[in-house]
């Protein structure tokens, strides 16, 4: 693990393996997630990958009722859209991901503070299949 890099592609190979890496510097402790190959605090560059247990409360979110190509093949559309929120982990950092089972017509009864759990998705078969984070109360 410690043999890959700090990087987007590193971090969609450990989601793969259904695990949420980031890098945390040995130096000053700070956390960043997707993982950064320099300190997002001090800058340093002695990093280690950390993994998080993919749970945390949703601190926003918005309803997209207009989706990219590749929502509208999983059927979301104005009349099925869906949610996008900021959820604040446990051990700090925030990641941006789908949340999924809340009503994304009724954007007024979803509370802000909710827990919430990660899961993974896999689209597409092999070879291009891809892995993504949901996170569902």
């Amino acid at each position: 693990m410690n043999d890959r890099a700090f990087n987007d592609h590193s971090y969609e190979e450990f989601l793969k393996e259904e695990k949420i890496m980031g890098s945390k510097c040995k130096k000053c402790g700070a956390l960043a997630l997707p993982p950064r190959p320099l300190c997002v605090s001090c800058f340093g560059q002695d990093l280690e990958w950390v993994q998080f247990r993919g749970a945390g409360k949703l601190a926003a979110f918005t309803s997209i009722v207009i989706a990219p190509p590749s929502m509208a093949k999983e059927g979301f559309n104005k009349n099925n859209p869906y949610i996008v929120g900021v959820v604040e982990l446990e051990e700090g950092p925030n990641m941006v991901a789908r949340i999924a089972g809340l009503d994304a017509k009724k954007p007024a009864e979803i509370d802000i503070g909710i827990a919430l759990k990660a899961e993974f998705i896999r689209t597409d078969p092999a070879p291009d299949q891809k892995t993504y984070v949901v996170f569902r109360p």
